[in-house]
């Protein structure tokens, strides 16, 4: 039955024990389905390599009229035409996750061999950094421009922010050329992983020029090692928490990276061969010489009975917390603000390489990855 569909005719038309359908007159192939129901259904067809294909346009009724029916109706005709499949994009756009989405898939899917402390760093990243500013677009739209102006966004401090917490917490966070670096390289991965995913058939991110990562290395002066040491001494008599005291000195004289040290257990500490034994570091296991100094400290560290830990936390489990904060009020004793705890492996390694030690022996000792990262000291 054909006939040019009117908003008259359509409201005019009543229900039918069957499916009924009336072809329009203007457009060839579009028409309007009566259900039994007496639901008025806008539809197109079209003959497509010999087999039947039919489109739902919409259901009569605000917003779809006869007019505006017909419209659509040509434009899916015309992409069917021009060989684009409507109903296919239709559903590719509906399945196409955002960046927020792919974020979330990847830690869960995607982080298998990577280490709890880096799998904590991601995460973060991903919270204060991609997720506000790119959590919403899609992933098949996201475009090199886009990244681009991400990486200046976090560089210039889009993203910072101080807020409080929980009790006695707060959440500070800083862009920086460093972090937005160090975040693009995290992203380009997760762009990565959805491209061995078949979810995107290309990485944006490759090929864009990273900010440089203005890294400060931090060396210490004769004077500065004098002051520092003065305060440690101060402070083991004016109530500051004695752990803390020997886990700087310890990094002071091993190189290890604080987690290292904050997380060490009685089993790592050979103290007959004078040797830690570090089965999780940040770069896999790994063997840490002590010199005498090391070993007299470990020596006057308290041990508790039932606890395995070196440095144990108050409470029954875990590891001593809220080193930053003692770390913080020592320093200032010092009067050396800007020295950051991580400096103190910076300091080790650097003495290290001007005595004459070889870098890979150094970077041995300080559980580098690549000759280039010890070259930096």
């Amino acid at each position: 039955m054909q006939q040019k569909l009117t908003k008259r005719l359509v409201d005019s038309l009543s229900a039918t024990p069957k499916d009924t359908f009336l072809w329009d007159t203007e457009v060839k192939g579009f028409g309007l389905k009566i259900t039994p129901k007496g639901r008025k259904v806008y539809v197109v067809q079209k003959r497509l390599n010999g087999h039947l294909r039919r489109f739902t346009i919409g259901t009569h009724g605000s917003p779809w009229t006869p007019e505006l029916a017909r419209a659509d109706a040509g434009r899916i005709l015309n992409s069917l035409a021009s060989g684009v499949d409507p109903e296919a994009e239709k559903k590719k756009a509906k399945a196409d996750i955002t960046i927020a989405e792919l974020c979330d898939i990847y830690m869960r899917e995607g982080t298998a061999a990577k280490k709890a402390s880096t799998l904590a760093v991601d995460k973060g990243r991903i919270e204060r950094h991609v997720k506000p500013l790119l959590g919403k677009v899609k992933l098949n739209e996201l475009t090199r421009g886009q990244l681009e102006r991400f990486q200046i966004d976090v560089a210039n401090g889009k993203t910072a922010m101080n807020k409080k917490g929980g009790f006695r917490s707060r959440s500070i966070v800083r862009g920086g050329s460093g972090t937005a670096t160090r975040t693009m390289g995290m992203l380009g991965a997760i762009l990565q992983f959805a491209v061995n995913r078949e979810l995107r058939p290309d990485n944006p991110a490759r090929g864009i020029k990273r900010k440089k990562d203005r890294r400060i290395e931090r060396m210490l002066s004769r004077d500065e090692l004098q002051r520092l040491a003065q305060a440690l001494a101060v402070s083991e008599t004016d109530g500051t928490n004695p752990q803390a005291v020997s886990i700087i000195r310890l990094l002071m004289l091993t190189g290890c990276r604080k987690s290292e040290i904050v997380t060490l257990m009685w089993k790592y500490v050979d103290f007959e061969r004078k040797l830690l034994f570090l089965p999780d570091s940040k770069t896999g296991a790994k063997v840490v010489p002590l010199s005498d100094a090391a070993i007299a400290i470990l020596e006057m560290v308290p041990r508790i009975e039932g606890r395995p830990e070196v440095f144990p936390a108050e409470s029954q489990t875990g590891f001593v917390r809220g080193l930053q904060k003692m770390w913080e009020r020592i320093r200032a004793k010092a009067d050396l603000n800007d020295l950051r705890l991580h400096d103190l492996r910076h300091h080790f390694i650097s003495v290290g390489a001007s005595s004459g030690e070889s870098l890979y022996i150094l970077g041995k000792l300080a559980g580098h990855r690549s000759p280039e990262t010890t070259q930096r000291y």
